[in-house]
């Protein structure tokens, strides 16, 4: 049994379904093979993903009851403007209704047709966004492939930042994005010094330095555990570091948040802020609501607060930890060192007899569904392959990752033991799996809406 011990007391439940075998069969079939169109009535565990999944607190629910539903400068965005504002310190704090919003307003402020994003790795909603603007989303992570485990395997480059920077598409380097965490890299945390050197390279060549600070609570923690010089700071601490070291962020509150919805953009330019505004009040709503309820403002202001918490998230990184340590023991390849949000598994080591455009991870990842009810997500070539322009089979992405998404305060380590089972069932019968072919899919972010077939061999 797990060493840790959830920090909290569980004061409601729901009911979890259990469909049988051939409702599951049957479910996935008319999913079109694609877990996203599955509908939760038929999934018994549930680990797609870690955005706005989380259960809220007591004292969330109560803020929510209290929020204030102005339309314009309600207490709710006073509270919540002072907290984003005390723990980021970043003076302009704008509202959003998530992540992906915060994205489209904020990138194509920065952003024209021609233009580089460069990052240790845009995640999917952050690359279309950026080229909806007519920009190159230029991914730049550390090597993290065989040897001994980088405990910062998020980092961005460093040295090909630098050359980029110095070549010849330089100056269309318009702004440099570091993910912390680096969610399709494996959900390793990104270290002070790699920020601060890609802080030192911004300003060498006059470029904003920006964060998609979704997790950046779980990044801040594992830093603690992971670099000594922080050792005795508290992840609060160390969040405000890496804050003071860039020039803006944006966040799914989904995430770190722990809230159902919500999102931010936080910068220091208001020139830049007030363009974002202009765009807001377009598209999400007035400044101080932001596409959101007041309630919902409310909850994410005591979110942020609860999230930093030591005890929370030493509970959050130790889950991960024995949750990855028991898919290794039922033989599943594991990325290690785990980090906080997921478990990531190597599809393409598990299922080598499927080539990358037949989407291993997708195999897997639909197995896992048929074999028990649980749902993950393919972070393999369906979401991060690339059309060949050629009309060949697709650039495969670089890895073929799974990812076990931890919703955040949900399960418990007896909901992840019937995981591990599952897993283990699947990784018994990995041989026989068959690969998945594309019949229908839409552009950017076909993940979400593509319909699949399985082959008839591997």
């Amino acid at each position: 049994m797990p060493s840790f011990m959830e920090p909290f007391r569980i004061k409601a439940v729901e009911p979890i379904p259990f469909p049988n075998e051939e409702e599951r069969r049957a479910a996935l079939v008319g999913a079109g093979y694609n877990l996203f169109k599955v509908a939760a009535r038929v999934v018994t565990i549930d680990l797609l993903t870690d955005s706005g999944t989380a259960a809220m607190s007591a004292e969330q629910w109560a803020a929510a009851l209290a929020g204030d539903e102005s339309y314009a400068g309600a207490r709710s965005f006073e509270r919540f403007e002072s907290v984003v504002r005390e723990l980021t310190g970043f003076p302009e704090v704008l509202p959003v209704h998530q992540g992906r919003a915060a994205e489209r307003i904020l990138l194509p402020r920065i952003l024209r047709p021609g233009d580089i994003s460069a990052s240790n790795t845009h995640f999917d909603s952050t690359r279309a966004s950026v080229e909806s603007a007519g920009a190159r989303a230029l991914d730049l992570p550390v090597s993290t492939h065989g040897g001994t485990p980088a405990p910062f395997g998020g980092d961005i480059d460093v040295d090909a930042l630098a050359g980029v920077l110095a070549g010849p598409d330089g100056k269309r380097v318009r702004c440099v994005v570091v993910t912390i965490t680096n969610n399709a890299n494996g959900g390793q945390p990104v270290s002070v010094r790699n920020v601060a050197d890609a802080r030192t390279l911004c300003d060498r060549h006059g470029i904003p330095l920006l964060l998609d600070a979704s997790r950046f609570a779980e990044n801040a923690y594992l830093i603690t555990q992971r670099d000594p010089e922080y050792a005795e700071m508290t992840p609060r601490e160390v969040a405000r570091v890496v804050f003071d070291l860039a020039d803006g962020c944006w966040a799914s509150l989904k995430k770190d948040g722990l809230a159902n919805i919500g999102g931010m953009i936080a910068v220091r330019d208001t020139e830049l802020a007030l363009r974002c505004r202009e765009q807001l009040i377009a598209v999400e709503g007035f400044p101080t609501y932001g596409g959101l309820a007041g309630r919902d403002l409310a909850a994410l202001a005591q979110g942020l607060c609860e999230v930093v918490e030591p005890d929370y998230l030493r509970y959050r990184a130790e889950m991960a930890r024995w949750f990855g340590e028991q898919l290794e023991l039922a033989g599943l390849p594991v990325l290690q060192p785990t980090g906080c949000h997921a478990v990531y598994v190597d599809a393409a080591s598990l299922l080598d007899h499927i080539p990358p455009h037949r989407l291993p991870a997708t195999a897997f990842a639909n197995e896992l569904y048929l074999v028990g009810g649980v749902r993950v997500t393919e972070l393999g070539t369906l979401v991060f392959g690339r059309r060949d322009p050629g009309g060949g089979p697709d650039i495969p992405a670089p890895r073929e990752l799974v990812r076990f998404a931890l919703p955040r305060r949900v399960y418990t380590a007896s909901h992840l033991e019937y995981v591990v089972d599952v897993a283990e069932e699947v990784r018994a019968k990995a041989g026989q799996l068959r690969g998945y072919q594309i019949v229908d899919q839409g552009g950017a972010l076909r993940q979400f809406t593509a319909a699949l077939k399985p082959e008839m061999t591997s």
